[in-house]
């Protein structure tokens, strides 16, 4: 009996992993490899020999942590990095109070018409980044923006949001415009999986809607807080598609407003593969330290109940 059952648990075992197989070979195939190749190429430079023509003009040495050293010290790759502090400073607690706000009010028992308000927040989600980047940039032109053309025949005037002044700002309204909707899903859901009876019990105590909300249903949702919190970061460090297609309609915005758009130059315009993989080992490296390190500052008060 025993023999049968070690036969079939080691024939499902190897059903299990012919499931798995396709999943981790394109893991392997087009994450791990592509990533250790960079991380390679990221200690490696090109030595020119003379004018760099013919057979050994260009060859391949070792670099060791010199491209590292020159990423750093580039003082436009230190801008781009201020820029997108300032950009998530501004991004994540907005976009994140929205979705709050919005998820509390659709939660709450005079909510009328849910499902069409869910579209309606989401709708912006599920439109890519390309698409609204463009919408958005057509709208800011004054030349071709409705909001201009009415403010005018009103007699007033809108300032230039592509202005240097305000073009983060911005680039800033398309990431919330586009990441309320998703974030205000997942914590809408963790809202209707709270026990019924907290809430009946926090009624009978006198607790009125709101203080219902900011007492009981935010603290029980604050791991899933927590947790879009996390990848609103991790998406604010990789901004890249809103600055690069505004950037055409714009001067206010530079070939390296971002730092991932400083490697896009690197790789793709001056042909300089090293330096592009240093930067993106640096913002790999920044994405988890600030990551873990937001996790670590916070574990405490939001996975304290998870712990008892």
């Amino acid at each position: 009996m025993s023999t049968t059952v070690s036969s079939l648990r080691r024939r499902t075992d190897r059903f299990g992993y012919l499931f798995v197989a396709p999943a981790a070979l394109c893991f392997i195939a087009f994450l791990a490899i592509p990533i250790l190749y960079a991380l390679y190429v990221s200690f490696r430079r090109e030595q020119v020999v003379g004018l760099g023509l013919g057979e050994g003009g260009r060859t391949e040495v070792w670099a060791g942590l010199r491209n590292y050293a020159d990423v750093l010290a580039d003082s436009e790759f230190l801008a781009s990095a201020g820029r997108v502090l300032v950009y998530g400073l501004v991004l994540v607690p907005v976009m994140l109070g929205l979705a709050l706000l919005f998820a509390l009010l659709l939660d709450s028992k005079s909510a009328r018409m849910r499902r069409i308000a869910r579209i309606a927040i989401f709708l912006p989600y599920a439109v890519p980044a390309v698409i609204s980047s463009l919408l958005w940039g057509f709208l800011y032109l004054p030349g071709t923006s409705p909001f201009h053309y009415l403010a005018e025949a009103v007699g007033g005037s809108l300032p230039d949001v592509l202005s240097p002044e305000l073009v983060l700002l911005a680039i800033a309204n398309i990431g919330i415009w586009g990441g309320t909707g998703f974030n205000m899903v997942v914590l809408y859901t963790s809202l209707r999986s709270v026990p019924g009876e907290l809430y009946e019990a926090a009624t009978l105590d006198g607790c009125s809607e709101l203080q219902t909300a900011l007492r009981v249903k935010v603290p029980m949702i604050l791991p899933s807080l927590i947790m879009t919190c996390v990848f609103s970061i991790i998406a604010t460090l990789q901004v890249f598609a809103e600055p690069m297609l505004l950037r055409p309609l714009t001067n206010s915005i530079s070939t390296t407003w971002s730092p991932l758009m400083r490697i896009y130059r690197d790789a793709f315009v001056e042909n300089d593969i090293y330096t592009a993989s240093a930067g993106s080992v640096l913002v790999a490296l920044a994405t988890f330290v600030i990551s873990f390190g937001f996790l670590r500052l916070v574990r405490g008060q939001a996975f304290a109940q998870e712990a008892r």
